[in-house]
């Protein structure tokens, strides 16, 4: 609680010393001369005062941080959206987006460890140096890629408007659904997550097979391998029954560190293939100012993000029993 605290607290700090004035730029464009009978710029500035106290932006900083805590607390009210969806609950805003990011997070980590485990665990038996060494190769130059830039290309490669017109180029579910089969549906629905899950995924999928194919290295030279192929243990069980067990240590670890990077990154893949996610959502807060907003997509990315932290330290347990979290000796 105190760590999700601090985050919150500098979360809002920064967002108040950002320039700019969020109630300003809440009204360009607005007709603003409905405020009793007033011209439209002494409405503009009625309405910008209003907002201003509203979201106590006329306090200092820290009191106008523990007016929006306080808020939280004490009534679990996270304010209104004051620019995406005015007047709008903004927890209502990030709920209706959340199941979205979250299907696509967690098909990246998937994707991420099934592929990594299998990469490194090939490397590390592998005997032949040429195929490792090409590999290895590959995998850095893969990790060295911007997923901006990786996205653009595979929209003006495989999408419809390209060259290839394989993958559909926006969202994650099909434009129409009439006249088709369950099938139909599931298969084109997977074909708008293709895209999306291999950006988000192939850096995670470079990086940590080089740490599985290290961990491996490690473990396969210990002892007690030896002495299980020597009671006459098959390759498949020495390596997935005790190599790997101990190996999935190091990947368990990096996990804490991967769903960040993932949430942080889903923000721009959604906003280039228009996925109604919380990127997207976070984009246009960030566009207009939205504090209310914002703080909230930053609470509940941090709450997700302690928590796939939580996730890593009891799967400890689960990998390796003689872990605990025991203190008594």
């Amino acid at each position: 609680m105190v760590t999700l605290f601090i985050i919150m607290l500098v979360s809002y700090l920064l967002i108040r010393m950002a320039p700019g004035d969020p109630t300003k730029s809440t009204f360009l464009g607005e007709n603003s001369g409905d405020v009793a009978g007033l011209s439209a710029e002494k409405g503009a500035f009625v309405k910008n005062t209003a907002l201003r106290e509203k979201l106590h932006l006329d306090e200092n900083p820290l009191i106008g941080f523990g007016y929006w805590i306080s808020d939280i607390v004490l009534h679990g009210d996270f304010g209104d959206s004051a620019a995406v969806d005015k007047g709008r609950p903004v927890i209502n805003l990030v709920l209706e987006r959340l199941p979205v990011t979250l299907t696509l997070n967690i098909c990246s980590i998937i994707v991420v460890y099934l592929l990594a485990v299998t990469i490194g665990i090939h490397s590390a038996v592998n005997k032949n140096p040429a195929v490792d060494n090409t590999l290895t190769i590959f995998l850095f130059f893969l990790y060295s890629l911007m997923n901006v830039w990786v996205a653009l290309l595979l929209q003006a490669m495989l999408c419809k408007g390209g060259v290839f017109e394989i993958f559909p180029l926006r969202g994650l579910l099909p434009t129409s659904t009439w006249g088709k089969t369950t099938w139909q549906v599931m298969f084109e629905t997977g074909m708008h997550y293709v895209l999306p899950v291999f950006c988000l995924s192939y850096a995670g999928i470079a990086g940590l097979s080089r740490y599985a194919r290290s961990g491996m290295l490690d473990i396969i030279k210990q002892d007690y391998i030896r002495t299980a192929r020597a009671k006459g243990l098959s390759e498949h069980a020495v390596l997935f029954k005790h190599a790997l067990r101990n190996a999935m240590i190091i990947l368990i670890t990096l996990f804490a560190g991967l769903l960040p990077g993932l949430v942080a990154g889903s923000i721009i893949i959604e906003y280039i293939f228009n996925i109604p996610g919380m990127g997207s959502l976070s984009m246009m807060a960030l566009s207009s100012r939205d504090i209310p907003l914002l703080m909230t997509l930053f609470t509940v990315g941090s709450v997700l993000t302690l928590a796939g932290i939580l996730f890593a330290d009891l799967m400890y347990i689960v990998v390796d029993p003689r872990i605990t979290f025991d203190t008594k000796k």
